[in-house]
């Protein structure tokens, strides 16, 4: 059975800094493209950061580029997101996103975890 378990959301005044992770089994994580999605209340899923199934390569949206970093350990199959100097926008749920890097409509989703920035 595919599992995307998403961990390490939670509250964190503006400023702070948290890291997600993304925990994989059910599939082989070391051939998958990985990426963090997010989506805040009343807007649609945006785009975060990905990470190329060796991790070789990674890429961020611009309006958050400085402030995260993506990783992945293919021997942990899991993923992570450090997320730095968190503003109240960055308020969302966050999302774990897997896609085969050769087989592209092969695709899973985790079920999200909730990050609030908040005073």
């Amino acid at each position: 059975q595919v599992q995307l378990v998403e961990s390490g959301g939670g509250l964190v005044q503006p400023g702070g800094s948290l890291r997600l992770s993304c925990a994989a089994s059910g599939f082989t994580f070391s051939n998958y493209d990985m990426s963090w999605f997010r989506q805040a209340p009343g807007k649609e899923r945006e785009f975060v950061a990905t990470i190329s199934w060796t991790g070789g390569s990674t890429n961020y949206a611009h309006s958050l580029k400085g402030r995260v970093t993506i990783s992945r350990d293919n021997a942990e199959n899991t993923m992570y997101l450090q997320m730095n100097s968190l503003k109240s926008e960055d308020t969302a749920v966050y999302y774990c996103y897997a896609r085969h890097n050769i087989l592209t409509r092969i695709t899973y989703w985790g079920q999200g975890t909730q990050v609030t920035v908040s005073a």
